[in-house]
């Protein structure tokens, strides 16, 4: 079983993140990088199921060339071999889509995994733009896979505790949600392993050129004003907390 789990490096979370001079993104050149969370789990779920049904894993990344540190990461966990596609920052969910199913073409995976998105910019869409790309059935918020005979089982979350059990063919495309399994640390073997794993790696030129309409231009970053009110609730004890309730389910959004 071929699967390929796309991973993608961004800021580390205990980041002191600041604006750029022109306030177009925030200043990236003093900041440590790791892999996206969303994809350790997609990771972790792909490993597992090749040590369960064999074959091998492939880690697609696109990034710039500072990611070759999440790369050897990810192959030290145990990934056979990586793909690195390596373009600059900016690049819309749409093009890097288009540019990952072009890598992808040759590889035929069975199964293709992603997180369910990204910590740095959330967007939530490059896999699915992805399936769809490829022409590949899909299923997001993933929770539990199960390969059966050319098909695939899968646990969906939903909201309110709701849960989803769907079944598809195989191949598929599944965006994993984060807690679907226990993460594991590399060792000290596969650390050594990960330095003679084989890294391809690809360029935008190399698999087309650009994509026409898939750009992003960001006009400016902010951070939101801090904005501080109080308010008195009248009567006794049950009405002012049927009040908060209210305040805070409708206005503030929080229950």
């Amino acid at each position: 079983m071929k699967i390929v789990v796309c991973i993608k490096q961004v800021p580390a979370r205990d980041s002191l993140l600041r604006i750029n001079s022109p306030g177009t993104w925030i200043q990236d050149s003093d900041l440590s990088y790791e892999i996206n969370e969303p994809d350790a789990y997609a990771l972790e779920e792909g490993l597992q199921l090749r040590e369960k049904h064999g074959g091998e894993v492939v880690v697609l990344c696109a990034a710039p060339s500072r990611a070759s540190q999440t790369i050897r990461e990810a192959l030290a966990k145990g990934a056979d071999r990586a793909i690195h596609l390596e373009y600059e920052p900016g690049m819309s969910p749409l093009a890097a889509a288009h540019f990952m199913a072009r890598a992808l073409e040759p590889e035929k995976p069975e199964l293709v995994l992603t997180g369910l998105q990204s910590d740095d910019l959330g967007y939530g869409q490059t896999g699915v733009i992805l399936a769809q790309i490829l022409g590949l059935p899909h299923a997001t918020i993933i929770m539990e896979v199960e390969k059966m005979e050319g098909r695939i089982r899968v646990k969906r979350e939903l909201e309110n505790g709701w849960f989803q059990h769907v079944e598809m063919p195989l191949p598929a495309l599944l965006t994993i949600q984060s807690g679907i399994k226990k993460l594991r640390y590399a060792t000290l073997m596969g650390i050594k392993k990960a330095k003679t794993k084989e890294v391809k790696k690809l360029t935008p030129s190399e698999l087309g050129g650009q994509v026409q309409g898939a750009g992003i231009e960001v006009a400016r970053v902010y951070l939101p004003e801090r904005v501080k009110q109080a308010q008195l609730f009248e009567g006794d004890a049950r009405q002012a907390a049927v009040r908060l309730v209210e305040k805070l389910r409708f206005e503030a959004r929080v229950l």
